[in-house]
């Protein structure tokens, strides 16, 4: 089954050599990941302040700079894995190298047909 892991945290959470460190410990991860078969997609985000939100709102649309909801810690990154059960995936997110300072929050993925990757 497909996981979302999705890495949130403070910005300032993290000095710049710690998150230079973070990029270094997350990258080992995703190959340890990749080895193991469970692999499937990972990558840091931008900073909060590169967000653009946008919504739909009788029937016009409305863009706005920033998040979409003003929160102590924001998305930071994300591991998408292949895992055999939810416990599988504690246990990965559990490795995450900033889980001590931030939350990761684990999200079966919705698998439905006729996405591009479904088609022949």
């Amino acid at each position: 089954m497909k996981y979302m892991l999705l890495v949130y945290l403070a910005e300032n959470a993290l000095t710049d050599e710690e998150r230079r460190r973070c990029y270094v410990d997350s990258a080992h991860l995703a190959r340890d990941l990749h080895g193991s078969g469970q692999y499937l997609d990972a990558s840091p985000l931008q900073p909060i302040a590169t967000a653009t939100s946008v919504r739909l709102r009788g029937g016009k649309r409305l863009v706005t700079d920033g998040p979409f909801a003003e929160t102590q810690e924001q998305l930071g990154g994300y591991y998408l894995i292949d895992a055999r059960d939810l416990d599988e995936a504690i246990g990965v997110a559990s490795r995450v190298p900033v889980a001590n300072v931030g939350t990761i929050e684990i999200r079966p993925v919705l698998e439905i047909q006729g996405l591009p990757e479904d088609e022949p």
